[in-house]
């Protein structure tokens, strides 16, 4: 049985915090881009008419229902084919942004749902502006009630930044792995690694338990 090898560790730290860094830009992108779509794709949920309403929630319903992997390999790879072309980072930026995008619209339409009757109402009777209704009315209060849950969709996208590392993107866990193919020590690498998900994520999650007791009030 082998022991562990401390000197395997700091062989392997340049590696990883190119990884984690790589990492975080997905995460923090992704989740921009995942709560920018999401929020468009929850408005036309809402739209007046079902020519819009009918193709975002068959694009978000297969979207949602298509695992991330198979998103990430047809952008990398068919969609060269077909003459668009991203880099590694590019494509896993998009891809687990647009997959998310479709968890936060449901998010974001509950909480737009959520907001009372009355209040669309008000903004009817005062002849506000649809921009504005949805700017200074609905979305203040709906956004207040989701940001735990969105919280917790940046975790889950933590989670899933490893499937990247099917697309060649230097992720954490790549990194791990090409670290181990040219030391062939595998423990402590990947042992750093999923320590480094449970430092970002479960504190992540406490804070998400805590502002969720504290928007709840």
């Amino acid at each position: 049985m082998n022991s562990w090898d401390w000197s395997a560790v700091a062989d392997f730290m340049p590696r990883f915090w190119d990884g984690l860094l790589l990492t975080l830009q997905v995460l923090v992108l992704g989740s921009l881009l995942s709560f920018t779509l999401g929020l468009v794709w929850a408005i036309g949920f809402r739209a007046p008419t079902r020519f819009i309403r009918w193709p975002v929630n068959v694009v978000t319903e297969f979207i949602r229902n298509t695992p991330l992997l198979v998103q990430l390999f047809f952008f990398f790879f068919v969609l060269p084919e077909w003459g668009v072309q991203f880099s590694g980072l590019t494509t896993g930026t998009i891809a687990i942004g647009l997959h998310y995008s479709t968890y936060t619209a449901q998010v974001y339409r509950a909480g737009i749902d959520a907001v009372p009757v009355g209040q669309w109402e008000a903004a009817t009777a005062l002849s506000l502006p649809v921009g504005r209704t949805w700017i200074a009315v609905i979305l203040p209060q709906a956004i207040r009630r989701i940001v735990p849950a969105l919280g917790n969709y940046v975790i889950s996208m933590l989670k899933d930044t490893p499937l990247l590392a099917g697309i060649s993107v230097l992720e954490m866990l790549q990194q791990s792995r090409l670290e181990s193919a040219a030391t062939f020590q595998y423990t402590e690498p990947l042992t750093v690694v999923g320590i480094a998900f449970i430092l970002i994520a479960y504190p992540a999650s406490l804070l998400m338990r805590a502002l969720e007791r504290r928007l709840v009030r």
